[in-house]
């Protein structure tokens, strides 16, 4: 058990696990992107420990850029999302892959969308190392899950609670919800 300020974590993905499914994962997008010239887009700040591994997993040179985004407020999501850095390639014509940390709400990703969808890639696909298909209520599904999880509360592996918990190896998810 950890705890992080006022909150106490339990054990759910080891390290080895995380790791043995981004192998997974990369292999998967290799092979569906080989021959092409895709444009990796990591959402910051969540997604840059999967991001990471992930562009490694891939064994494969691709382009890879940064975006924040937000819609929490500590262990909750407030349902508005603010962008706060943008994205400066032309991503017109393009295969576009967003990397995500966690798909929750949807919130984020149907924001991101409606936003890439504008500006006339040739695909958008979501790549998201965890997906609460409970709490889902917008956007669709990604299109490359790591580990499908139930709606508790997870932090490690670059998901935070107020800032702490990102550098963990592991994902822990909170003692009350175990």
């Amino acid at each position: 058990m950890i705890t992080l300020k006022d909150k106490s974590f339990v054990p759910y993905l080891s390290d080895v696990q995380i790791q043995n499914r981004i192998k997974e994962m990369g292999e998967t997008l290799r092979k569906d992107y080989e021959g092409k010239n895709p444009l990796f887009i990591c959402v910051l700040n969540g997604a840059f420990v999967f991001s990471a591994d992930l562009i490694r997993a891939l064994k494969m040179d691709v382009e890879i850029t940064f975006i924040r985004v937000s819609s929490y407020d500590e262990m909750q999501s407030t349902g508005n999302v603010k962008e706060l850095l943008g994205l400066k390639e032309n991503i017109f014509g393009r295969d576009i892959v967003l990397i995500e940390d966690i798909v929750d709400s949807g919130i984020t990703l149907s924001h991101l969308e409606e936003v890439f969808n504008d500006l006339g890639p040739k695909s958008v696909k979501v790549v998201s190392l965890l997906h609460k298909p409970e709490s889902q209520t917008k956007a669709k599904t990604p299109d490359y899950i790591g580990f499908s999880i139930p709606s508790k509360f997870v932090v490690g592996y670059g998901l935070d609670y107020d800032g702490l918990g990102r550098g963990l190896p592991e994902i822990y998810q909170l003692h009350q919800d175990a």
